[in-house]
């Protein structure tokens, strides 16, 4: 009686050690999530930062759609990467100057109101803010940051927004504004405990930064941050990240990501 309780005892811990195995793989593929970069543009030849490619992010699956703001001369946010639309310098420019100008889809320069209400349509697919530092002046960053949080708020999408930002004083600002956002710091300058300390809730770093620092994506997890990489282009890349735990992937090929997650 003795030998075959404890043999169901070893066969018992056996099958647990077995179980809780299993739940680390699947725990592990689960962590590493797809942001799209300005949205998934690249395969079906769609504007960077536009509605179309936002919709295609959400239509792929993907956790996040990254996208990018501005502020206008007239004090409009507007969704847009690089710091002039097709030419015309954003900051220095009101909206409707920027209007005369669309997308080769036929797509306005969105606002980011536009961006948002479309966005706000579904939630699966979290909507990544990364707010442009100013090139005029600081304060015309924060301002453009008190903006983008009351936008958020009242459009009703708080629970469906992240923000990314370059400028260190700008996500501390959103902690301050709301302190449930999730706020992760881009430049790589700044060692997590201290991002931790300053109230950031992940670090969203080059990939480059980790293999400098590769201690930090450990030492973030220790701190409680969620971790990011940007922007992966290559499959290389990808799972050597993915091996590492990271919780989200900022790629240009949403879908060679999503394929590599999907392995069985």
């Amino acid at each position: 009686m003795f030998i075959l309780k404890l043999n169901k005892m070893t066969i018992s811990k056996s099958l647990f050690a077995v179980l809780l195995t299993l739940m680390s793989i699947t725990y592990t593929q689960a962590q590493t999530k797809v942001i799209a970069h300005r949205g998934a543009w690249k395969t079906q030849n769609l504007p960077q930062n536009s509605i179309a490619s936002l919709n295609h992010a959400i239509e792929l699956g993907c956790y996040g759609a990254e996208f990018d703001v501005h502020l206008t001369k007239d004090d409009i946010l507007v969704v847009n990467h690089d710091k002039d639309f097709y030419g015309i310098d954003i900051e220095t420019s009101t909206y409707e100057v920027l209007l005369a100008i669309k997308h080769p889809n036929g797509e306005s320069n969105p606002t980011l109101e536009e961006y948002l209400n479309e966005g706000g349509k579904q939630n699966k697919t979290r909507l990544v803010l990364e707010l442009k530092t100013s090139s005029i002046s600081k304060e015309r960053t924060l301002k453009a940051v008190d903006m983008c949080v009351k936008m958020v708020k009242k459009l009703n999408v708080k629970d469906l927004v992240d923000y990314i930002f370059f400028d260190y004083d700008a996500g501390k600002l959103v902690r301050k504004l709301n302190p449930q956002a999730e706020v992760a710091y881009l430049n790589g300058d700044v060692s997590p405990a201290q991002a931790k300390k300053d109230g950031y809730t992940g670090i969203d770093y080059h990939f480059n930064v980790y293999k400098k620092n590769p201690d930090w994506i450990k030492e973030a997890h220790t701190n409680g941050l969620s971790v990011n990489a940007w922007t992966v282009n290559t499959e290389e890349e990808m799972l050597n990240l993915i091996k590492q735990n990271v919780e989200f992937i900022t790629t240009d090929e949403p879908e060679l990501l999503l394929n590599l997650l999907n392995k069985p």
